[in-house]
């Protein structure tokens, strides 16, 4: 019996399986506390609001809102407003995303461009964009393309800052591997800057999803007929809390689930991180 518990100690398979039991536990632990918070927050919040501790017009509690939500849900104007507002989204999400993108790429690879394109950056990108607003509808009215741009121009700087970065702190022996290999530039495009920026460039991805959301909601509550964001600042004027709550549950919910998606994302590009 000792001899086959020493074996046991002393057995790499069994060491392996013991570490990865420990593992299963701790990612088990912490999954369980990251859905415990928001739990607690609601029970709390219910608590508070049914006693009267704090005051249920300002603060209703979460199972009203529960069926605000559902009672809109049904009617089938809230999903209208989900609708145009996911829409404006993901539209003005790709048309930031993709230019900056390709332009950060290009001024990491190139000096010259780097130098030339810098000042503009630094210049607009102190400038909210909410504040260029109403110039954006003085160009493309009050429609759709408004804020779709109003969208892009916040989300533009901090990818492309992101991406810049990325570029410039690769590993100046890849560069010089490659050219020692004859790379053309297509190949120092795809091969060198793109995968060696995507760590950086994720997180500016990551920052620009979640100033699309602040942004949408802005906008919609400043020019727009519908939306999440015309949901909150029209319920806000009629005193209608509960389903100005729904809308900010609805934002909050969109951001979480846009940040699960994109360091899934990361997951599956970069599994060495």
């Amino acid at each position: 019996m000792r001899h086959n518990a020493v074996n046991k100690v002393h057995d790499p398979v069994a060491v392996e399986q013991e570490e990865w039991k420990k593992r299963q536990l701790k990612n088990r632990f912490k999954q369980l506390l990251t859905i415990s918070s928001p739990i607690f927050i609601l029970l709390v919040w219910e608590f508070l609001s049914r006693t009267g501790l704090v005051d249920a017009r300002f603060f209703p509690p979460p199972s009203e809102i529960v069926g605000t939500f559902l009672t809109m849900g049904a009617s089938g104007d809230l999903f209208s407003h989900i609708e145009i507002s996911l829409f404006r989204i993901f539209a003005g999400f790709l048309l930031g995303v993709i230019p900056a993108i390709i332009l950060g790429l290009l001024m990491g690879l190139y000096s010259p461009l780097r130098h030339f394109f810098s000042p503009l950056i630094m210049a607009l990108m102190p400038i909210p964009t909410l504040a260029l607003l109403p110039i954006i509808l003085i160009i493309f009215g009050v429609g759709e393309v408004s804020k779709i741009v109003t969208i892009a121009g916040s989300v533009f700087f901090p990818v492309i800052i992101n991406t810049v970065a990325g570029v410039i702190n690769i590993d100046r022996i890849y560069l010089d591997v490659a050219k020692n290999y004859g790379a053309n530039r297509r190949d120092f495009f795809f091969k060198i800057a793109l995968p060696g920026a995507l760590p950086v460039m994720i997180e500016g991805i990551q920052m620009g999803q979640a100033i699309a959301l602040l942004t949408i909601v802005a906008a919609e509550m400043m020019g727009a007929i519908s939306g999440i964001g015309y949901l909150i600042w029209t319920s806000y004027s009629a005193f209608l809390l509960k389903e100005m709550y729904v809308g900010l549950v609805l934002i909050s919910f969109f951001g979480y689930l846009f940040s699960l998606i994109l360091r899934g994302f990361e997951k599956k590009l970069l599994p060495w991180r």
